[in-house]
């Protein structure tokens, strides 16, 4: 993983303007945060293609869907809070419902939105988007892949949800998205094993892939062989990678930055106990509300570092049979 660090939304700013470039039927909205969520790069570029609806969530949703039926590609972006909760009713009934092609990008997700403080944390968006039937939900776990999934996303006809996050943080792939040598592809539904192991595996998703994989380097020195598996799409799951964790290593561990309650740990859990009943825990916020403070302060108060995480892995490998 690299020193270096950068914004989700950086990356998803400068994806937008590259996809202008080479396809017009790209048109970009917001709701009066574009300098934030980065939507500017793409404005300043294609103002024609811009639209800026206010503070007025729900008619960003009804006006990209408006867009979509005619043809175009709408992203829609503002902060995870805004587009999910005073976006829904819109979202499900005007481009779940009839699969239009509208891409809610949401920036300021989960708790490293710190200083914001708790009326701006969206802790429940994945458990939300992900019971919409239709609908792709995406968590990229670094600017690099946000760019890949912008991209992919762009391309894919139909509804999707993807949440990012404020501050910047780790690299944890190279320019080009490669990983340890390896060229990738992102693909809808298809996670990426970032670390094999034979005792015990963590599942993680966005920001939490970073402290996975910190994780992984500290149970190692302990003797513990830990897998790291980034699952960038929440929906539909990697149901097969899933399975094969758990039957390979008979111990998960799933993390998120979200509510324990329905998010990636309650999707895993759906899957194993129907198919592969194996020890589980799940690392996240435990069913509470928020604070404002410093990012990292929040995440170690909330139990999202790499010692909650390789904590737990000790604690579910006790309970292997």
């Amino acid at each position: 993983m690299s020193d270096r660090v950068a914004a989700l939304r950086d990356a998803y700013g400068e994806a937008l303007a590259e996809l202008g470039r080479t396809n017009e039927r790209i048109v970009v909205l917001d709701a009066d945060l574009s300098p934030t969520t980065k939507t500017s790069i793409f404005a300043k570029e294609f103002p024609d293609r811009f639209f800026d609806v206010g503070v007025a969530e729900a008619n960003l949703i009804s006006v990209a869907a408006g867009l979509a039926s005619a043809g175009k590609i709408a992203f829609a972006s503002t902060f995870t809070v805004f587009g999910v909760e005073k976006g829904l009713n819109q979202f499900k009934q005007s481009v779940a419902y009839p699969r239009l092609n509208v891409k809610l990008v949401t920036t300021h997700g989960g708790m490293s939105v710190g200083e914001d403080g708790s009326s701006h944390f969206c802790l429940e968006d994945i458990a939300i988007m992900r019971s919409l039937p239709h609908v792709t939900v995406i968590l990229p776990a670094d600017a690099i892949e946000t760019k890949a999934a912008t991209k992919v996303i762009a391309e894919y006809n139909g509804p999707v949800f993807m949440r990012l996050s404020r501050p910047k943080t780790p690299l944890i792939y190279d320019d080009g998205y490669r990983y340890e040598g390896r060229d990738l592809d992102f693909k809808i539904g298809k996670s990426l094993t970032l670390r094999d192991g034979k005792d015990v595996t963590i599942v993680a998703t966005g920001l939490m892939v970073a402290e996975a994989l910190r994780a992984a380097s500290d149970l190692v020195k302990e003797g513990i062989d830990a897998g790291v598996i980034n699952v960038h799409t929440i929906k539909p799951l990697d149901r097969e990678a899933i399975l094969r964790a758990a039957r390979g290593t008979g111990a998960l561990v799933t993390v998120e930055e979200h509510n324990i309650i329905g998010g990636l740990g309650g999707a895993v859990a759906e899957v194993l106990v129907e198919e592969a009943p194996v020890p589980m825990v799940r690392v996240g916020i435990r069913d509470t509300y928020g604070e404002s403070g410093p990012w990292k302060e929040l995440f170690a108060k909330y139990g999202l570092t790499a010692a909650n995480i390789a904590q737990a892995a000790k604690k579910v490998m006790k309970r292997k049979s």
